[in-house]
């Protein structure tokens, strides 16, 4: 994702949910620096969306910032501090449930679909 990158978000890591859940279909995680860094991440994904005529159902978390989540619809976005990802370590239970997990824009392996 174009707008993590931007704002050089930390360890993006988008998954493949689709097979497991109906909630969504891909969720992305990255890390900020600081609560400063996840809120200027946050601000730049939603920027993005809006951008390409996509209007983000709901944000949670801003305050106080240390785990905010975007909702996309088909996406949901993890905009996590360094200690909430470690702690919550979400990339770690979806890829045990099954979830291919690969860097945003890596084309999806042969052997994931």
């Amino acid at each position: 994702m174009d707008a993590v990158a931007d704002v050089k978000g930390v360890c993006a890591v988008a998954l493949d949910v689709s097979p497991l859940t109906d909630v969504t279909d891909h969720m992305v995680i990255v890390s900020g620096s600081s609560r400063r860094h996840v809120r200027a991440i946050v601000d730049r994904v939603e920027d993005a969306a809006k951008k390409h005529g996509v209007k983000p159902l709901g944000v949670e978390g801003r305050s106080p910032g240390d785990w905010v989540l975007i909702d996309l619809a088909d996406v949901l976005v993890h905009v996590m501090g360094e200690d909430a990802r470690a702690f919550y370590d979400l990339e770690g239970l979806w890829q045990v449930a099954g979830a291919p997990a690969r860097a945003p824009g890596e084309a999806p392996s042969a052997a994931g679909h």
